[in-house]
């Protein structure tokens, strides 16, 4: 899932030895398509035309080539060119159905539907036929990307249920098909395809994501994403960055914002080509005092991305990402503070930071005209650092209240240094008169982390990291070492069917050892070394039928996992045994559906799932032989998720007239039906000193809500665009016990169905210049999408009330 090398790769080269490729691409009525990707086919060369059709590809050596204009829902032009030393070569394209790809300006204007996309057959060195994929688009929607407002972000997408941990939008916690969105951990979450997260698969929160307003699109593929990018139940989620204009030698862009309790944002970016060299920065900063007391924010990113085109065939490219953050957690509250006023909070002394180092290289080279090949070789410095009062919220962070003397705070903080390398091949070859594909990859990881917890913090206010004695009391060590390797083949059965079948090798250690904690004496207690290793093959297929343009059929079934983590190798007390033949929580997901679009007025995907989670990790109560106590970390159960997925979206205006003075308006309803079951979950408690094991088969999946529906609007008129929509989300669990009345500490108990409304607007005027405003959560609504046994809690984590923003931008 790498970004397209059309964007990143420089399209001049002044040797005067070389020749010129200069044309122009319009449709079938002769207008002109703007941002449409055209390549030169069998090497890496390419570009993307501009507003008015145009393109050119300078410094090309002489010699006879494919010239190919491409793009999502437009039929694929390809002409034969011969090119000559110091001679200029004419191409006119004429493409069909190109309206859905102009550019961001003419969207706005456009007729017909603004869909998401979904991922073509095969791009780059990937294959995603007979799968369930999404592409967002962002230049295309009326969203709040300042604040990275993930409701609207994913509207159009079915099924996407989201946490809403703070206002800041530093952390997008996202999942689907009733998984946990507990900060995306059940994705493979990747910028520009490669790992940002802090562990692919012993801490895999996403600490780090990056800012909405510097990405170009994010692709999402569902459950069966094992093959190629890991064996996530979630699939995988890859924010794609802008990059730098391939017909300018530099570029601006830049957007200042405000809203609601102090926010101000600033996004500046500059890019272009230059020569063989392509390149990109940003630098973004944004700060509020956030909707709930003690909730301040400051946040800042940078990221510069070089692109070098070495020669036709061979790219080398340079990224790196950095973030810092320091937020005030507000905590949880109860349900009654909760009821009483959503917007308070008992906990001043919170603060959260992460300071994120992103690191990459990346290699394409076109080996042969038939096989592209990609290397990705990435790295992670990063730390988590937290100080605050952490008790339950129903106990108050005083000593004394009247003297105002506070509890000391406890320190966390983890260090993480990772390394990885993936390298992914993409090959054509002729069977049975047909071009098909084979994928095959290999991929190196290792991740460390230090943990460092329940350090003695200082008894003030303040964000810092000062610790008050010599060590820590937890101080431990893991490790995570992964090689997997993978082979997926499309089978073009006719020119309308495919079958696309594929295995991935996975062969994953996790070791943990150090000092687990203190005794009341301060002896030291130790966690011996733990370790576990294991390999497995996964396998999947797919297959696409395309019975017309309006209707395509596909299916796919994949195996997935979920190793055994930091988590489950860490005893949580001392008392605690850890299962030596504990097993890695292992299933699958199937998909069946159909989607299609008809004449740019309609477009739909509706689908039905299939998940199966088991050997599901967790604690069971057990007495030994002598009477004592003690709690094993085992398999305890599994469970079984089923659902409809379905999004359409409809241009009633459009499907009347090409020419509406008043505009036009699309409907789109982004609907899912998810029914999450326990099939088996072993419980035991303790009954007269004795184990009673009972089973809550039939439960209902924690996190899961009923349904997740959301349905808008938008008008678009020139250059005006406005969207309304609406989030009706169910009812759902906090825990696998299905607790309905919460206790004092609110960390379960039910987690009620909410409506949330947003309206959005995007005013774009003479070419360069925008002005975007909106109004979240409309009817000022009280809910809230979890209930949080830790950080950033405990308690209820309240949604945002209503708030505004308003943001001016241009581009030069």
């Amino acid at each position: 899932m790498c970004p397209s090398l059309l964007s990143a790769l420089p399209p001049n080269n002044d040797s005067p030895d070389k020749g010129i490729i200069r044309g122009v691409i319009t449709d079938t009525n002769g207008k002109p398509a703007g941002g449409v990707s055209i390549l030169l086919k069998g090497t890496l060369r390419g570009t993307v035309s501009a507003e008015d059709g145009s393109f050119e590809i300078t410094g090309v050596p002489a010699g006879d080539y494919t010239i190919s204009a491409s793009a999502v829902h437009l039929k694929i032009a390809e002409q034969r060119i011969s090119v000559k030393a110091k001679e200029v070569t004419d191409v006119k394209l004429i493409a069909e159905e190109v309206i859905v790809q102009l550019s961001e300006i003419l969207i706005a204007g456009a007729r017909g539907v603004r869909p998401t996309e979904k991922m073509p057959d095969v791009e780059g060195a990937s294959i995603f036929a007979g799968k369930k994929t999404e592409i967002v688009r962002l230049g295309r929607i009326d969203a709040n990307l300042i604040t990275n407002n993930t409701r609207q972000v994913f509207a159009k997408v079915p099924g996407i249920s989201i946490w809403e941990n703070d206002g800041s939008g530093v952390q997008v916690g996202v999942a689907s098909r009733g998984l946990s969105p507990n900060r995306s951990w059940e994705f493979n979450v990747r910028q520009n395809g490669y790992d940002i997260s802090a562990d692919i698969f012993g801490y895999p929160e996403a600490y780090y994501n990056p800012p909405m307003e510097a990405v170009e699109r994010i692709q999402i593929v569902r459950g069966a994403s094992s093959l190629q990018y890991g064996p996530q139940f979630g699939g995988l989620l890859n924010y794609v960055l802008k990059r730098g204009d391939a017909n300018r030698k530099i570029s601006v862009e830049t957007q200042q914002s405000a809203g609601s309790f102090g926010m101000f944002s600033t996004f500046n970016a500059v890019g272009g080509t230059v020569g063989k060299l392509n390149y990109y920065g940003y630098f973004h900063h944004r700060q509020a005092n956030g909707w709930r007391e003690n909730s301040t924010y400051n946040i800042t990113n940078l990221h510069l991305n070089l692109n070098y085109a070495v020669t036709e065939k061979l790219n080398i490219g340079f990224e790196i990402s950095r973030l810092f953050y320091k937020n005030q957690q507000p905590g949880g509250l109860t349900d009654a503070q909760f009821a009483q006023d959503a917007r308070q909070s008992s906990r001043a002394r919170n603060w959260f930071s992460t300071p994120w180092t992103v690191p990459a290289l990346t290699v394409d080279f076109q080996v042969t005209g038939k096989w592209k090949s990609n290397l990705k070789v990435f790295g992670l410095v990063a730390e988590r650092n937290s100080i605050g009062y952490v008790r339950a919220i129903n106990i108050r962070d005083t000593l004394n209240a009247q003297l105002g003397t506070f509890n000391p705070r406890q320190l966390d903080r983890d260090r993480y240094r990772n390394f990885g390398a993936e390298w992914r091949n993409m090959i054509s070859y002729q069977f049975l008169n047909q071009e098909n594909n084979v994928a095959v990859g290999v991929r190196y990881y290792t991740g460390f982390t230090r943990r460092k917890q329940n350090g003695r913090g200082d008894t003030g206010s303040d964000f810092n990291l000062n610790l008050q004695e010599a060590d820590y009391p937890r101080n431990l060590e893991f490790m995570t070492q992964n090689t997997s390797f993978y082979v997926e083949n499309i089978f073009r059965i006719t020119k309308k069917w495919t079958i696309t079948p594929g295995i991935r090798y996975e062969m994953v250690q996790n070791t943990g050892e150090g000092q687990f904690s203190r005794a009341a004496n301060g002896t030291a207690i130790m966690m011996p070394r733990q370790e576990t290793q294991r390999s497995l093959v996964l396998a999947g297929i797919g297959t696409e039928l395309s019975l017309s343009t309006v209707a395509t059929i596909y299916a796919n079934i994949s195996q997935s996992y979920r190793p055994v983590l930091f988590s489950d190798i860490t005893p949580p007390a001392t008392t605690d045994v850890i299962d030596e033949n504990l097993r890695d929580a292992s299933g699958f997901n199937a998909d069946l559906g159909i989607r299609g679009n008809y004449k740019n007025l309609l477009t739909y995907d509706i689908s039905a799932f299939y998940l199966q989670y088991d050997n599901r990790i967790g604690t069971l109560n057990q007495v030994r032989s002598d009477g004592s106590r003690f709690q094993l970390r085992t398999n305890v159960g599994g469970s079984r998720t089923t659902g409809v997925e379905s999004y359409i979206e409809f241009a009633p205006i459009a499907a009347i007239t090409d020419h509406s003075k008043l505009g036009y308006i699309n409907l789109f309803a982004s609907l899912s039906w998810i029914n999450a079951q326990y099939t088996d979950l072993r419980v035991v408690n303790i009954v007269n000193n004795a184990p009673v094991e009972t089973n809550l088969k039939g439960n209902k999946v924690e996190n899961a809500p009923s349904y997740i529906h959301r349905i808008g609007a938008t008008y678009t008129n020139k250059g005006f665009s406005a969207t309304w929509q609406i989030s009706a989300v169910g009812e759902a669990f906090a825990d696998a016990n299905n607790t309905r009345l919460a206790p004092a500490t609110a960390v379960t108990g039910i987690i009620p169905a909410y409506r949330v409304m947003d309206l959005s607007a995007t005013w774009r005027f003479l070419q360069r210049y925008n002005v975007r405003a909106g109004v979240n959560n409309l009817t000022d609504e009280r809910y809230f999408t979890r209930r949080a046994g830790g950080y950033p809690g405990p308690g209820i984590i309240p949604g945002e009330g209503r708030n505004w923003y308003l943001s001016v931008g241009a581009r030069f």
